[in-house]
C-alpha cells in the first residue's frame, strides 16, 4: 500500500449514502453541535449517493442542519459553500476508486450505509492503492451476524490497519453513557460495593414511546435484539460492569471492554428461557394513535421481527458472577426511558425492631433523560420503627456536544477512544448469537402488547 499523504491540513468528510436519513437527522447535526463547540474548526464535507440530489439541494440540506445542531450562520454558510454532492455507486468499483482519488485529504470515509453494501464497497477496494491519509468510519451494525462481522473485519484491515478504522456506535458519544465512567470511577463510595456481594441484580433498559417514524424499511429487516440490545446496550453493560481503567486511552478502554464482553454469556446458557420478543399492537404511544406493527407501511409481518427484545445475561467472572443483567429494549411503550439500575441486595441484618423489612437500595443512572437517581431506606413519616423508601433524585446538565457531534471529532481528529475496536464488535454478536437461533428456530414465541402500554403482560424472563 502506498504511503503517499496530501498535504492539505482540512479534512474532509466524505459521507456514503448521504441521501439517507441518517446524515440529515443525526450526522449533520452532530457535526454541526461540534462546530458550535470548536468554531476554530474546519471540515470539508462531500455527500455521495445513488440518489440524484444537485449541489444547491445539498448545500441546502448541509447549512439546515449544520444550524439544527448549533452551528453559527456564518460558519454554516463557509461549509456549505465549499460542499458538493457527487452522484455514486459505491458498489463500482472504477467509479468508488476514482471518487476517493478526487478528495483532499486527510480523508474520513463514512460508510452511512447497510452493512452488504458496505462490505460490496470495500471488497471493490481490493488491491487498488489507498493513501495513508484515509480512514474508513463504519455505521453499526457492524455485520448481519457473527461470520459477516468477521468477514467485514478481515476485510476492513486488508485496505487499512485497525488503527484508521472507526466502528461508530453513537452511544458511546452520549455523554450521559460516559457519565457512567465518571460515576463508578470517581465516587469511592461506589467501587466497593460494585461487586456480586453488594449488587442483586442489573437492568440495562431503553424503552421508547417512538414507534417506527417512517423507518420501516431499516428497522423490519433489523428487529430490537440487533437494533439495540446487540450493539448499542451490550456496550452500555460492558461499561457498568468492566474493571477499572489505569488511564482513559483507546487501547486501555477497548482492552477493558473486549475482556468484559468475552466473559458474557446468556444466563445458564439457556437462551429460549432467558429471552423474550415481542411486538405492538394498535394503541395509543406518546400522544399519537398507532395502528398494529404488522400494518405499518412497509413492514412484511411475515418476518416475524420484533419491536420489544429482552435478554438476561451474566458476565461470569470474579467480579459479577452470578449476578443477572437484564437488557431490554422496545417500541411504542408508555414511557421514554434509557437507563442503567443497579438493585443491591439486602442487608444481611436489618434489626427485628424495623417491622417489615428494609426495601431494596437502587441506583439508576439516566441516560434519556440525563439522571442520577438513589433510593435508600429512612425511617418512615409518623412511624420511627418502621422503614420505608425515600427517593433522592438529581438530573444532569445537558451537554451542548451532540452524540455524534463527540464521535465525529474524534473521528477528525483520529482519536479512536469512542470508536468500536473489531474484536469487540464480534464479541457482541456472539453473545447474543444463540438467542437469534433461538428464536430464528421458533424456540421463543412472538408475545404482542398494546402501544402505550409497559409491554408484554406475563412473566420476565427466567433468572433462575
Amino acid at each position: 500500500m502506498p504511503t503517499t499523504t496530501s498535504q492539505n491540513d482540512r479534512p474532509t468528510l466524505a459521507i456514503l449514502g448521504a441521501g439517507g436519513d441518517l446524515t440529515e437527522r443525526l450526522l449533520l447535526p452532530g457535526l454541526g453541535s461540534l462546530l458550535a463547540r470548536d468554531p476554530g474548526r474546519d471540515v470539508t464535507v462531500v455527500g455521495s449517493g445513488r440518489s440524484g440530489m444537485d449541489d444547491d439541494e445539498w448545500r441546502g440540506l448541509v447549512r439546515s442542519a449544520l444550524r439544527e445542531g448549533g452551528c453559527g450562520p456564518d460558519q454554516a454558510d463557509r461549509i456549505a459553500a465549499t460542499t458538493r454532492f457527487v452522484a455514486l455507486d459505491v458498489t463500482d468499483a472504477d467509479a468508488f476508486a476514482d471518487f476517493i482519488d478526487g478528495l483532499d485529504g486527510p480523508v474520513v470515509l463514512y460508510f452511512a450505509l447497510p452493512p452488504a453494501v458496505t462490505a460490496t464497497a470495500c471488497e471493490g477496494l481490493r488491491g487498488r492503492p489507498l493513501r495513508d491519509d484515509v480512514r474508513f468510519a463504519v455505521e453499526k451494525p457492524f455485520g448481519t451476524d457473527l461470520a459477516s462481522a468477521r468477514d467485514l473485519n478481515a476485510l476492513l484491515l486488508d485496505l487499512v490497519p485497525e488503527d484508521r478504522v472507526h466502528r461508530v456506535d453513537h452511544f458511546l458519544g452520549d455523554a450521559n453513557v460516559l457519565n457512567i465512567l465518571g460515576m463508578r470511577f470517581g465516587n469511592r463510595v461506589l467501587e466497593p460495593v460494585w461487586t456480586a456481594e453488594h449488587v442483586e441484580r442489573i437492568d440495562v433498559v431503553a424503552d421508547e414511546t417512538l414507534a417506527l417514524e417512517g423507518r420501516a424499511v431499516y428497522y423490519d429487516s433489523t428487529g430490537a435484539l440487533v437494533d439495540m440490545l446487540q450493539s448499542h446496550l451490550l456496550l452500555v453493560t460492558a461499561l457498568v460492569t468492566m474493571e477499572a481503567p489505569a488511564r482513559l486511552d483507546a487501547t486501555e478502554l477497548h482492552d477493558l471492554l473486549a475482556t468484559t464482553l468475552r466473559s458474557t454469556h446468556v444466563w445458564r446458557d439457556d437462551p429460549s428461557a432467558c429471552s423474550r420478543r415481542a411486538r405492538y399492537t394498535a394503541g395509543r404511544a406518546g400522544g399519537r394513535d398507532v395502528v398494529a406493527y404488522t400494518d405499518e407501511e412497509g413492514v412484511d409481518p411475515s418476518r416475524g421481527t420484533e419491536t420489544l427484545a429482552e435478554v438476561v445475561l451474566e458476565v461470569r467472572n470474579q467480579r459479577w458472577a452470578g449476578v443477572p443483567v437484564r437488557l431490554r429494549s422496545g417500541k411504542a411503550l408508555g414511557e421514554d426511558s434509557m437507563r442503567v439500575t443497579v438493585t443491591f441486595r439486602p442487608p444481611p441484618h436489618v434489626p427485628e425492631a424495623f417491622a417489615g423489612g428494609a426495601p431494596p437500595s437502587r441506583l439508576t443512572m439516566g441516560i434519556a433523560p440525563g439522571r442520577v437517581a438513589l433510593d435508600l431506606a429512612t425511617n418512615a413519616s409518623g412511624d420511627s420503627l418502621a422503614l420505608e423508601d425515600s427517593h433522592l433524585d438529581t438530573e444532569l446538565g445537558d451537554s451542548d456536544l451532540l452524540p455524534y457531534g463527540e464521535v465525529l471529532g474524534r473521528i477528525l481528529d483520529g482519536d479512536r477512544l469512542l470508536t468500536v475496536r473489531g474484536d469487540v464488535a464480534e464479541e457482541c454478536w456472539r453473545i447474543l448469537t444463540p438467542v437469534i437461533e433461538a428464536w430464528e428456530s421458533g424456540a421463543v414465541p412472538m408475545e404482542e402488547y398494546e402501544a402505550g402500554s409497559d409491554g408484554p403482560v406475563e412473566g420476565n424472563p427466567g433468572t433462575t
